[in-house]
């Protein structure tokens, strides 16, 4: 279904991964207090990364290269933040089931950044739009009085249709044979029911 993209949280990426870096904060709180300053803050610190990267390489896409660098950047994360669970899963911090319900959310996530990767130039801006000789066309501003008080603005609409893209994210970020999945070799199913967030089951395991 295409619908417009005004900023980064309409990105069904970018929700999910704020929604997993939120539930990694909760699953990190029954992690021991020795692990503070390391396994705990590193988990913490490169799940949220990915949504930050994420908003971050949105505000680039002007520019296709630091849009496709930016992403990358995210993907890392994701795929960092798979480390930090499986030590801690390796540590008891975690259960079998919760490790395996997280890393494969985090596959999908892995998935959806390498297929906007790939398909970069329907996610970016084409910057040149509206650009003549005379440079950018400013649309609905009105200046009056330009005196020694310098320009005054009235009816100033700084909304640009290029910069909201209409898109069918569905689609778009639909898995094809044409887009690598260099993160894992056991991605879900695409016919499988992706969940809302990791699974809310903790603990310590008897192992």
């Amino acid at each position: 279904m295409n619908e417009r993209i005004r900023s980064h949280r309409d990105l069904i990426v970018y929700q999910k991964s704020f929604a997993a870096g939120k539930r990694i904060f909760e699953l990190s709180k029954a992690f021991p207090r020795e692990e503070m300053y390391s396994l705990t803050d590193q988990v913490r610190r490169s799940s949220r990364s990915v949504s930050a990267n994420i908003a971050e390489a949105w505000r680039k896409r002007r520019y296709e290269k630091h849009f496709c660098s930016t992403m990358n950047v995210a993907e890392a994360e994701a795929a960092e933040t798979q480390v930090w669970i499986e030590y801690a899963s390796a540590h008891g911090y975690l259960d079998p089931e919760t490790t395996k319900q997280v890393i494969e959310f985090y596959d999908e996530i892995l998935r959806m950044i390498v297929a906007m990767i790939h398909g970069s130039s329907k996610w970016c801006i084409d910057f040149k739009l509206g650009v003549g000789e005379m440079g950018v066309k400013e649309v609905g501003v009105k200046e009056l009085g330009v005196g020694e008080m310098g320009v005054k603005e009235v009816g100033v609409n700084y909304f640009d249709a290029n910069d909201c893209p209409i898109l069918d994210q569905q689609l778009l970020l639909a898995p094809t044979s044409s887009t690598p999945n260099s993160f894992t070799p056991n991605s879900p199913s695409p016919n499988s029911p992706s969940p809302n967030s990791p699974s809310s089951n903790s603990g310590r395991s008897d192992a």
